[in-house]
């Protein structure tokens, strides 16, 4: 823990986060299978279930051939101890709940040295994006307190940094979006920027509540921290809108997380730069993802987090709590090389890095991953699949934006005949009512989307069934929006 401890406070972010080699990753991961196979009983429990000698794995190749471990197979399958370090919890500080999504909520136990890796994600944000080594910065945790991962963890991280003399005061209203807008109120003028962090559905209502409510948070010098979904660079655009955001590259990133892997990446100014190239570009995004979506892409350090694709799936292994070894984390998503993404933009005519040619900060050779979610968060149609983001989309435009709150719950439902037809369900702002007329721009906006983003629903669905079935629902609605709930884009 010293070790760990002294090179992070005495390292500069140059220092810590580098282009790594193949050999540098190789040794790392050896290191961590060899750490587990000897400190953790379950693990040497598990290869020996599989008739696996760990002594005869000795390269990143034999690495690559061992069993993937999943919530099933491992987690649930052995008593929580055992799948620490020394088969005990009692050296553990911490201990985090996941939010259930998959399944029974599970415990992650970990020690602070996991946060000091972790700090480093939040460290890059704040320094290549929003320059807070050099700015007073207010920072408000606006996830969820308490046994959840987002919120104390992201606070955890952030006083690293202030150990670390960045210039940051830290605030934890947590979900409560009175609490943050007088919090704001009160302490955002004193500092040169705020930074909000929070899950992206939140972040906006909150800034819908703060203007309600007088905020004008065009003063305050806005930056955002997302964690947990996947938004649209239509979305972003709108939060930029409301804080008076110019430098788009700069102005928020989202942090790729889970409660069992820790932090495993974060949207860099450069990713968000090609992001919105992509977005532009639908053709050259499905070419790049093989999907008719535009994931989170984000950039990862290997040493910290070795991640592999199997079936389009994320395999991800690092030193933890719970230390994971090829753990299938059921996220769908792929990887693309620092040197493959710029050769591919190339191709296309598009040269990323000349964004930054006058020294503008944000570029880093990590290779980057990008993420859909979860596998099963789609709807089938006709054959084809239709994905939340292609809805999302559809929910920014000027003229529809002020009258939803960007929540929607998509699903594919049988008319009194069998025959399919897509159902959505928006949910409308406060104080909102429902009308013909906005019933019909939003049912109009999310068929052109469909058909511009989704060229499965473009040639699969018959014309006659291509226009949704859409109602507009109260804000809070406890059928399709309960309050306080995680919220669900799908149902089946």
């Amino acid at each position: 823990m010293l070790i760990a401890l002294q090179q992070f406070l005495q390292q500069d972010i140059d220092q810590l986060i580098q282009a790594r080699s193949s050999d540098q990753i190789s040794t790392q991961v050896m290191e961590w299978f060899k750490d587990t196979v000897s400190h953790v009983p379950a693990y040497r429990d598990f290869l020996a279930q599989h008739a696996i000698d760990p002594k005869q794995v000795n390269t990143l190749a034999d690495f690559k051939c061992l069993p993937l471990i999943d919530k099933n197979n491992y987690m649930t399958h052995y008593p929580l101890p055992t799948l620490c370090r020394g088969g005990k919890l009692n050296p553990y500080h911490l201990v985090a709940v996941s939010s259930g999504s998959t399944g029974a909520p599970l415990f992650w136990p970990r020690c602070r040295v996991h946060e000091l890796a972790m700090s480093q994600r939040f460290e890059q944000i704040f320094h290549d994006s929003f320059s807070a080594h050099e700015k007073s910065t207010l920072v408000v945790v606006c996830f969820a307190l308490g046994t959840w991962v987002g919120g104390m963890y992201s606070a955890s991280c952030c006083q690293w940094l202030v150990d670390k003399n960045y210039p940051i005061t830290l605030i934890t209203p947590g979900n409560n979006k009175n609490e943050i807008c007088r919090v704001v109120k009160a302490l955002a003028p004193h500092f040169e920027q705020t930074v909000l962090l929070g899950y992206p559905p939140f972040i906006k209502d909150v800034l819908d509540h703060g203007l309600a409510a007088g905020i004008t948070w065009r003063d305050y010098a806005v930056k955002c921290v997302f964690a947990g979904e996947v938004f649209s660079e239509e979305w972003r655009q709108l939060i930029y809108d409301i804080c008076g955001t110019n430098h788009y590259a700069h102005g928020s990133a989202s942090l790729y997380g889970t409660a069992d892997a820790g932090v495993i990446g974060n949207e860099t100014p450069l990713s968000i730069h090609i992001r919105r190239f992509l977005s532009q570009n639908p053709a050259v995004m499905r070419e790049l993802f093989q999907e008719s979506r535009l994931p989170t892409l984000v950039q990862y350090d290997p040493l910290q987090r070795y991640i592999e694709v199997q079936e389009n799936s994320l395999i991800v292994s690092g030193d933890n709590g719970i230390p994971l070894i090829r753990y299938h984390i059921a996220d769908k998503g792929g990887i693309v090389s620092f040197q493959e993404m710029l050769a591919f933009l190339k191709r296309h005519h598009f040269d990323p890095l000349e964004f930054f040619s006058n020294g503008t900060p944000g570029v880093r050779e990590l290779p980057f991953v990008y993420v859909f979610g979860r596998m099963d968060f789609t709807v089938s149609y006709f054959g084809a699949n239709i994905f939340p983001e292609n809805i999302a989309v559809a929910l920014t435009p000027a003229e529809i934006n002020p009258s939803v709150s960007g929540k929607f719950v998509l699903q594919v439902k049988d008319n009194p005949t069998g025959i399919p037809f897509l159902s959505i369900a928006v949910e409308l702002r406060p104080d909102i009512p429902a009308s013909n007329d906005l019933n019909s721009r939003i049912t109009l906006e999310i068929k052109q989307q469909l058909l511009r983003l989704n060229s499965e629903f473009a040639h699969y669905t018959p014309a006659e069934y291509q226009t949704p079935l859409l109602t507009l629902h109260p804000h809070g609605d406890p059928e399709y929006f309960p309050v306080g709930i995680k919220h669900r884009y799908t149902r089946r």
